[in-house]
């Protein structure tokens, strides 16, 4: 049976600690917060207090709550204080010696079954358990920041943290109000060791000079639905924070992937540590502030799409959901669109698609009938590819076999006029051979769109080593024409997205082999945790685990990554048919749902 806790103590007036101080009040316990100097104490009931008026203001407290919550809490520079605790919470800096100093002192002061947390989100708690006399009553519990507002507590247990232990700080968690995941004690719990590896692939990327900032950024939240771009969130945490948390996960699992890329440790040498300095991977209008202002590094706005060939008529080859939905996104922006489908039977197919999309448009008032007919009126439909002689853009959406579009690639040279752009919507086949094929490399390039394409805003423009630079200014003209975020990369497996996505997906894949965590603990921490739409074996299954094993085994043959192998339970679901929601069951089973 857990206990019902009552007093509780806080070590760090931080953001963080603060944040911890106020959730803890909230929920009706005595807490007293302790820190090193008055300073840092007022500094801690400011943050108290501008937290709560903020929530008053939006009618999310009444004042009487607040002047609850802050008479609650009671403020000291003595860890003396804490003799009564039943429960401390420590959220100082993260640096060991820090650490087990303070709990050395907690273990002196409180009684013998008090409980000592640490908000660490890295370090190693059975390390700081073993600084106390009383390492079964030390334990893990990761807030996430603000913690006011985030729900995720990640309670960590060490090999000797006592079950009661975990119970009663489970029981808390709930109290809080909190989602909570129990895991034992690995560098990065779940939620870090996930983030981080793909955050440090992010920086990579960008260090590598593969992807601009603002377009790593867009990419992710445009193609993936995350709340932030990763080198956004990169300066929101902090640089010197990233690294200290990358070194300690490097330290434990020895994968390359977490060894922090040389530009982070530069920029933390420089001061360059993001949001809180003013300067980090962005430029912001002050220290602690959220607005990011141009800097050298900035695009001028449309640049990229100057000196692009005219684009009067496009012509679309495919019959499946991608291609159907790039018709209707052409027609919709005002061009004549030409779609070529194998047979007479699959163009009215698509026409009857193209008219049921519309027609639910309608309905939902989003298109008038005057505004359907228009766009069908500019929709022409063949099963003849000679019928794209004259467009003066080709975008190809067969299905992804390389030898298929290798074909189309050599008939669209030759049928194609001179000056036509050819552009292929692969999410993973290399760009280049599409390009050789067509014996005018010059005039091919990727565009890569997102399904369904009529929905999703982004569309990866990639640009491989022979493409000419007025055909990629063609690429970014039109899709600012069809209302789309275009982003640019070069020619490699996985383009921005796959390349950030699949791996981070492999990783939890491989974390739930290790029965480190389930399936569910990891979705909820992902999505509650980092603010993530899907956890990753949601998105895994949605995805299809065929398709998701074809692309991870494109990024390692690539790029011979050994951190980038797939790991080989999704292998062996793939294997049994275990496909996803398609099939019915993947890492979840589908039947009875």
């Amino acid at each position: 049976m857990a206990r019902e806790l009552s007093e509780v103590g806080v070590v760090g007036l931080g953001t963080m600690g603060a944040g911890i101080c106020e959730v803890l009040s909230r929920a009706g316990l005595a807490v007293t917060a302790v820190d090193v100097t008055e300073a840092a104490v007022l500094r801690g009931r400011k943050h108290v207090e501008q937290s709560t008026d903020k929530a008053v203001s939006r009618g999310k407290l009444d004042p009487a709550e607040r002047d609850a919550i802050l008479e609650r809490i009671h403020f000291s520079t003595s860890l003396e204080d804490l003799a009564r605790a039943e429960l401390v919470v420590e959220a100082i800096p993260e640096r060991m010696e820090l650490k087990a100093q303070v709990f050395a002192k907690l273990d002196g002061i409180c009684p013998p079954d008090t409980i000592l947390a640490t908000n660490t989100s890295s370090l190693s708690v059975t390390e700081l358990s073993v600084t106390t006399g009383r390492p079964g009553k030390v334990i893990g519990m990761h807030f996430f920041n603000p913690a006011p507002v985030m729900k995720l507590v990640e309670v960590v247990r060490t090999v000797v943290t006592e079950p009661s232990v975990v119970d009663d700080v489970e029981a808390l968690a709930a109290r809080l109000g909190k989602v909570d995941v129990t895991i034992g004690d690995k560098a990065g719990f779940i939620a870090n060791a996930l983030l981080f590896g793909y955050l440090n692939h992010a920086v990579s990327m960008y260090e590598n000079r593969y992807a601009s900032r603002e377009d790593i950024d867009a990419a992710m939240r445009l193609g993936c639905g995350l709340p932030m771009g990763p080198l956004a969130l990169m300066d929101l945490i902090g640089i010197d924070t990233a690294y200290e948390i990358l070194v300690t996960m490097y330290q434990q699992s020895r994968n390359r992937l977490h060894a922090p890329s040389p530009v982070i440790k530069q920029m933390m040498t420089a001061g360059l540590l993001g949001r809180k300095t003013g300067r980090g991977f962005y430029t912001y209008a002050g220290r602690d502030s959220a607005e990011v202002v141009t800097d050298a590094a900035t695009p001028a706005a449309g640049s990229a799409a100057d000196g692009a060939r005219p684009v009067r008529t496009v012509g679309v080859v495919g019959s499946g959901t991608m291609a159907t939905g790039i018709v209707e996104v052409v027609a919709k922006s005002g061009f004549p669109v030409t779609f070529v489908a194998r047979t007479v039977d699959k163009v009215e197919a698509v026409r009857t698609a193209l008219t049921r999309s519309l027609d639910k448009q309608v309905v939902r008032g989003r298109l008038t009938e005057d505004e359907r007919d228009a766009v069908l009126g500019r929709v022409t439909g063949t099963a003849e590819l000679d019928d794209l002689a004259d467009v003066d853009l080709v975008i190809e959406a067969v299905v992804e076999q390389l030898g298929v579009k290798r074909a189309l690639f050599a008939a669209l040279g030759e049928i194609a006029k001179p000056g036509a752009v050819l552009a292929t919507t692969t999410s993973s086949l290399p760009v280049i051979e599409c390009a050789k094929a067509s014996e005018r490399p010059g005039d091919v390039i990727g565009l890569h769109f997102f399904n369904p394409a009529p929905v999703m805003k982004l569309v990866e423009v990639v640009s491989t080593i022979a493409t000419e630079p007025d055909v990629a200014a063609t690429a970014h003209a039109v899709c600012a024409q069809l209302d789309k975020h275009a982003v640019s990369c070069t020619d490699r497996a996985g383009f921005i997205v796959n390349a950030l996505l699949f791996p981070y997906l492999n990783d939890a894949v491989k974390m739930l082999e290790a029965h480190y965590a389930t399936a569910d603990d990891i979705d909820a921490a992902m999505k509650v945790g980092c603010g993530y739409p899907m956890g990753p074996f949601e998105l895994l299954d949605v995805v299809g685990l065929d398709v998701s094993l074809a692309i991870e085994r494109e990024l390692y043959t690539e790029f011979r990554e050994p951190g980038f192998a797939p790991a080989p339970l999704l292998e062996h679901l793939v294997t049994a048919g275990y496909l996803g929601r398609k099939a019915g069951r993947g890492f979840r089973d589908h039947t009875a749902r």
